[in-house]
């Protein structure tokens, strides 16, 4: 991320990044041995190609493609899609680069609810006079802002824009710039004859030239910017209100260019504080200021004691305010707040405990069935392989050691079948050139639009790290764990700026979530469902990382889970009332796009999948949900009168009860005996689950309690419950070769011994 740091400073253009070795890998022929895995260099026979991604510069293209991305449509369409970076958003034109300040729409829908957009509309051109521009390029980025040049041939017209930014800036190798409104716009008095307001359809769009730029109204919709000789720069900006200090606050900043962003975490294992820290590195165009104004988004800001007093003005936005920052840089943090593999044995006497058995002797009879009850690719293989773990944990906690060898032996041949590479169809490919791992058979797009790897391959390093906990040298690295760690670099790969693979693949640092779409496709910019699934993901790093040792890895992990949790209290849940307009009707968001959000899926709107989507996989990690226990009842609430006007529309869904496994448990995180009561073991079980490890969840909080996110633990694997009479219960997993003592937050110590469960408290 350098466009400044050499058109501006004058350093030498980056050196194109060496190409990275995948280790452990060894060439067989068309195949990488990765331990006892293969992994394909080329697509078998008429299976899809991964796309290219061809509109970057030349320094860009030795390194991995940054696909989904807030701005991965610039990369691979000949007509990029809008880039939202909040609170402005761009588009590259064959005339310029479209600058915008996104307003509020309220859309209503065939729901009879509405969404919220705030689409990119009534733009500003910027553009060079002296030449037409070409097709825009990825010729830099960084953790939080992108370079764009659209020179053509020996001439240079470049752009930065960056996340949270107010402004972008713009530089020309030679002549000046023109500036294109979409209406006559009204020029607004400034106090410095460099700064040029035009107000334009409700927006103050604010533009700032070099000392000695001239300001000439060619028409009613064009001015140009008539730059000195060897000044050939301009910043873009939207005022986000009219008041002189605003515009003098924006004036002060507009030259301090941002040249590089960086984002850093640390994990107190002692307490649980992640903290993160955002660090923009500027040059100023001209002049000594050197501090930006960054744009804090509200889980940047919310409650944030360190921020207490700093923040000017706001814009609004898609994702609410976002505060102005004169700062460089600032912090975040927040709470890990721990979680075990699996919960402890139902104990006798236990009322229904029959049932758990009788179930639990059903679904041993389907269990080679529930591997493949869907889909035949990643995605639905990797939710099957969850799925018998899950069940695994059951079996092995309730005693039933038959039946957990045959789980463990069903879940380690389909593994093998996989990670082997023998298989007819079901393999991987790793792509050099894009630095991806895909895999075959195809689902959701995942290889020709590059979709939800993250999604896929969460369930299968969630899976692996389950089986290693029962079978360390199967799932050991120079066996079938450096298969793990190949999907693991493909979906959160540490180190940037390598051909490899692509910093954080899926995650954007700055949004505080992932992205689901490869390719960035559609006009409201990238987008993601269910964010659920991506918490999964980070689980599964965690618990990867914590049984190899990599304490790198597990500390990754554990800042993912968090920062993606509390930005899905905001953006999907809006818990602290910061994000959700007025307007909005639903209780939660099923879908957040760049400009929207919506109350939706991609194959159905049934209430019931809508929010289901944003719950599951339910497992021991579900317990984030549980700290706000009023919204989880509020959410359950509203689905009732949701479900009145789908069934009012005339839709049906089979069976009607779909998904009701998902709901009590998600119940249970609140009122544990309301759930059990209310769950029917002849209902409905998703597909990822069964009603085996349903039930056990619905009796262990029933006997443990609600969890309780108040109380931490200076280890990584633990969780505490309260009932309702007040008194606690205290889990926590050994995953080392040495006994450990856990000490919680509220003075409980526990001696936990290697490869075990132990709990104590509420008896």
């Amino acid at each position: 991320m350098n466009l400044f740091r050499r058109t501006v400073i004058g350093l030498m253009p980056w050196v194109a990044a060496c190409c990275v070795a995948l280790p452990p890998a060894m060439a067989q022929g068309d195949r990488l041995a990765f331990g006892a895995g293969r992994v394909s260099l080329k697509p078998r026979g008429n299976d899809a190609a991964v796309p290219r991604a061809p509109f970057r510069t030349e320094a860009m293209l030795q390194r991995a493609a940054p696909t989904n991305q807030w701005y991965s449509s610039l990369i691979f369409s000949e007509k990029p899609e809008n880039i939202y970076a909040q609170p402005l958003s761009f588009r590259p034109m064959p005339g310029g680069l479209e600058v915008a300040l996104p307003t509020k729409a309220v859309v209503p829908t065939e729901r009879r609810d509405v969404e919220i957009h705030y689409a990119h509309r009534n733009a500003i051109t910027i553009a060079p006079v002296a030449f037409e521009p070409g097709r825009a390029l990825l010729a830099g980025s960084s953790d939080w802002a992108i370079d764009i040049t659209m020179g053509r041939g020996a001439d240079r017209f470049e752009a930065t824009v960056a996340h949270g930014s107010p402004y972008a800036w713009f530089r020309v190798g030679r002549g000046d710039l023109r500036v294109r409104l979409p209406a006559a716009g009204e020029r607004v008095a400034t106090a410095d004859p460099r700064m040029l307001v035009l107000r334009l359809g409700g927006v103050a769009y604010a533009l700032f030239g070099p000392t000695g730029v001239q300001w000439e109204a060619a028409s009613a919709t064009e001015w140009l910017a008539r730059l000195p000789a060897g000044k050939g720069f301009l910043v873009a900006s939207a005022l986000p209100d009219d008041s002189a200090a605003t515009q003098a606050l924006l004036l002060k900043h507009a030259y301090a260019a941002v040249v590089d962003t960086r984002v850093d975490w640390k994990v107190d294992r002692a307490t649980g504080e992640v903290q993160t820290s955002f660090t923009a590195t500027t040059q100023p165009l001209e002049g000594s200021e050197t501090t930006p104004l960054l744009g804090l988004y509200p889980h940047h800001w919310f409650r944030n004691a360190s921020l207490d007093g700093r923040l000017g003005p706001a814009y609004d936005t898609v994702r609410g305010k976002v505060r102005l920052l004169a700062a460089s840089s600032f912090r975040t943090s927040a709470r890990y707040t721990g979680f075990v593999p699996f919960w402890p044995a139902v104990a006798e006497g236990t009322p229904r405990l029959a049932e758990l058995r009788d179930v639990m002797k059903s679904d041993i009879r389907n269990a080679r069935r529930m591997l493949l009850v869907e889909g035949e690719g990643p995605y639905w293989q990797g939710k099957g392989l969850l799925r018998l773990v899950k069940m695994l944990d059951v079996y092995e906690q309730q005693g039933d050691k038959d039946g957990s060898a045959r789980l463990l032996e069903l879940l380690k041949t389909r593994v093998e079948e996989w990670f082997s590479g023998n298989d007819r169809r079901r393999y991987f490919h790793y792509d050099r050139a894009m630095g991806t791992v895909v895999a075959y058979p195809e689902e959701y797009f995942s290889v020709v639009q590059m979709n939800d790897h993250h999604f896929h391959y969460g369930y299968w390093i969630r899976a692996m790290a389950e089986i290693a906990l029962r079978d360390p040298a199967w799932a050991a690295r120079g066996r079938w764990g450096d298969m793990v760690d190949l999907l693991v670099k493909d979906i959160a790969f540490a180190e940037r700026g390598k051909a490899e693979f692509p910093f954080l693949r899926n995650f954007d640092p700055y949004e505080g979530h992932s992205w689901a779409s490869g390719i960035g496709l559609g006009e409201h910019g990238n987008n993601q469902e269910s964010s659920s699934e991506a918490l999964n993901a980070w689980t599964g790093l965690i618990l990867w990382g914590e049984l190899q040792g990599d304490t790198a890895l597990r500390d990754m992990g554990i800042w993912l889970l968090v920062t993606e949790t509390e930005a899905v209290k905001h953006y999907w849940f809006d818990l602290y009332g910061q994000v959700f307009a007025p307007e909005y009707k639903n209780v939660d968001v099923s879908m957040v796009f760049g400009a929207k959000y919506a109350h939706n899926t991609w194959w159905i709107d049934d209430p019931r999948q809508i929010t289901g989507i944003n719950l599951l996989p339910m497992t021991t990690v579900s317990t984030y949900f549980a700290s706000h226990p009023e919204y989880i009842r509020r959410n359950l609430a509203s689905l009732k009168d949701e479900q009145k006007i789908w069934a009012d529309r005339g839709k049906k869904v089979d069976p009607p009860d779909i998904w009701q496994d998902v709901f009590a448990k998600y119940l249970a995180l609140a009122d544990p005996a309301a759930a059990l009561a209310a769950w029917d073991r002849w209902g409905a079980v998703e597909l990822g689950d069964s009603r085996t490890h349903t039930l056990h969840f619905l009796l262990s909080l029933a006997e443990l309690g609600a969890p309780d996110t108040s109380v931490t633990a200076d280890t990584t694997l633990y969780q505490v419950f309260k009932r309702p009479d007040g008194r606690r219960s205290y889990l926590a997993f050994n995953a080392g070769k040495a006994p450990i003592t856990v000490r919680f937050s509220d003075g409980r110590q526990l001696t936990v011994p290697p490869g075990q469960l132990a709990r104590a408290g509420t008896p």
